[in-house]
């Protein structure tokens, strides 16, 4: 083995350093790499998922290379964290105003302890012994009044889960090198041990796409299967070994998401062991899901979701969060009012995963997207989601609907029970001065309360906490160190208008990290991509008052601090006025009927 590479298995905690793994290995020419994003048990289900592919040495990080030195006798190296790391990590959240600390294993509080000594910073510090204590130790300091926690992948995690600000201390380029230069020393003293055996022969005779083994302990003991698919069809399978055992050949299809997998197991004996294989082949299948606006999940997707998505803004609002979850316990059809980008959607994930329901399926139907075929699906399939009971239908923006559909999605609603039957959320997108009939209808005839997210130019306070976070993800997922933005750069961005919101702040930070090499985000990158944004949002403007009739071209002053009904009859008021008491001409420039108009009418006397 003397010019043979050295073959590692890469288990990384998140993405970041899975790039700077990468980046390290192709540097060199004694090794080759393969890795895997995967932290704690999730890393060890990967690891074992790939023992067959005659590594030699595993390179992961913290806790995760703790349990998989326990689960595997492939000898594993640590990337070990060290001052440098944590004090990027500090830097970063200087910004952040409230109560934090430094959470974890005594391989990140030691170098903590040392840092802050030697730079006296006042920073609170505590040490787990096992991860058992995490979630006691964190929900005390939540009590305490603390709201962010520094520390790995897994106080990263736990901490999200228990809504706590967090921030993952990241590996350096330096110690993912050091990690290599270990890997390649302890390979070297020792020598590789391992055969083919006729077992593997007989894999290789019934390949055909992807290939699943179990022991006789119904243990996993070999998988070919792509990652993202391991979780979903490893536990199917091992269910359907007892049926294997009683026809020692059988067949069976399964379908995932897009896919249908064609099934085939055999009973193989190999010096006196039975072994159980599955043979599977994959083919791409027109499922209805995820096409035409239309998308099925169930919690785990919902969670996942919500908790990973990458600017959160519903956590720091206190208010907002405390109105979410009493509202979610509620029967009652929800309505979700805001601008674009105010992270409607995210709001309804939160009221499903907080909701009694949440064992349920989440269905989402995006109104922007329906088709005819979709449509036709909706309302007169007997395999619609309107025809089946106890799930949490999520109708995204209901404003896209034509009158007509507006009318029959309401009319659905009432004449089939179907906020009875299931758990209805509903997302309306509005704009500044913009009122919509169909929205005052909904509110009206369900009888259901309203959710208004604020923009994000009334949340300005919330900047810095925001773009600290997100900046800290960014770093992860870029592999890039950026600390913040210059003073300069920091005030374009509070100064810009921002019309649409969070997502257009998340896009337009993740475009500053791509751009930017330096620790610090310059005003000169932020003054090119703002400048850019506003020739794009004029645009879209012009086109939106050139060819809409929902808005007022000469508007009226609105208090807001009333209801949409209220608001609803000043904008009738004022354009019978701009109509010379007109009623067709005013329903024609409002968008409804005379009828629809006659009814208000009738209100208001």
């Amino acid at each position: 083995m003397s010019n043979r590479k050295i073959r590692v298995l890469g288990i990384a905690p998140y993405d970041g350093i899975k790039i700077l793994m990468q980046n390290v290995a192709q540097k060199r020419n004694d090794i080759t790499l393969d890795v895997y994003v995967g932290d704690l048990r999730e890393g060890v289900k990967i690891a074992k998922a790939n023992l067959s592919n005659d590594y030699d040495i595993i390179i992961s990080r913290g806790g995760t290379a703790e349990l998989l030195r326990q689960a595997t006798t492939i000898p594993v190296i640590e990337i070990v964290l060290t001052v440098y790391d944590i004090l990027r990590a500090i830097k970063l959240s200087e910004v952040y105003s409230l109560k934090y600390a430094i959470v974890g294993f005594s391989s990140i509080t030691k170098e903590a302890h040392l840092l802050c000594d030697l730079l006296q910073y006042n920073i609170d510090i505590f040490t787990i012994q096992a991860e058992e204590e995490l979630c006691h130790l964190l929900s005390d300091l939540k009590e305490k009044g603390y709201r962010m926690v520094l520390g790995d992948m897994v106080t990263n995690t736990t901490a999200k889960r228990m809504n706590m600000n967090a921030m993952l201390i990241t590996s350096g380029i330096e110690s993912v090198e050091n990690a290599f230069n270990q890997a390649v020393m302890l390979n070297r003293s020792f020598q590789k041990i391992r055969s083919k055996s006729q077992l593997f022969s007989k894999i290789i005779f019934g390949f055909s796409s992807f290939t699943v083994i179990f022991n006789e302990k119904n243990e996993l003991w070999f998988s070919s299967l792509p990652a993202n698919i391991v979780d979903t069809l490893v536990p199917y399978l091992r269910q359907e070994v007892k049926n294997l055992l009683l026809n020692s050949i059988y067949s069976t299809f399964k379908n995932i998401q897009d896919y249908l997998y064609s099934i085939e197991g055999k009973v193989l004996n190999y010096e006196d062991n039975n072994y159980y294989a599955f043979y599977i082949e994959r083919t791409k299948t027109p499922i209805m899901n995820g096409k035409y606006g239309i998308v099925f999940m169930d919690r785990k997707d919902i969670e996942t979701e919500f908790y990973e998505h990458t600017f959160n803004f519903i956590e720091e609002n206190s208010n907002l969060l405390s109105t979410i979850e009493n509202f979610s316990q509620l029967k009652q059809p929800i309505i979700l009012i805001g601008e674009p980008g105010t992270q409607k959607f995210q709001a309804a994930r939160y009221i499903y995963l907080k909701g009694t329901q949440n064992a349920h399926p989440f269905i989402s139907i995006d109104f922007g997207q329906i088709s005819e075929k979709s449509w036709g699906f909706l309302t007169n399939h007997y395999n619609s989601p309107f025809n089946d009971n106890g799930n949490t239908l999520y109708l995204k923006d209901i404003n896209k609907l034509s009158e007509q559909g507006w009318k029959k999605l309401l009319s659905i609603i009432i004449d089939t029970n179907l906020a009875k039957r299931n758990r209805i959320i509903i997302s309306c997108t509005v704009t500044p001065n913009e009122v919509l009939i169909s929205l005052n209808e909904f509110i009206n005839k369900l009888s259901c309360p309203n959710i208004y997210l604020p923009p994000l130019r009334e949340r300005l306070n919330d900047l810095p906490v925001l773009s600290s976070l997100y900046l800290n993800k960014l770093n992860l997922e870029l592999a890039k160190q950026i600390i913040g933005f210059t003073p300069e750069a920091y005030e374009l961005l509070k100064n810009f208008h921002w019309p649409y919101n969070y997502s257009q702040y998340q896009r337009v930070l993740y475009e500053l990290v791509a751009i930017t090499n330096s620790p610090y985000i310059s005003q000169e990158s932020v003054a090119s991509i703002l400048a850019q944004e506003s020739k794009i949002s004029r645009s879209e403007n012009m086109l939106t008052f050139s060819n809409s009739e929902k808005f007022l071209s000469d508007s009226v002053e609105f208090n807001y601090d009333r209801t949409l009904a209220e608001i609803t009859i000043d904008v009738i008021k004022h354009t019978l006025s701009k109509c010379n008491g007109n009623q067709s001409a005013a329903a024609k420039k409002l968008g409804i009927s005379r009828s629809t108009l006659w009814r208000y009418l009738n209100k208001i006397s």
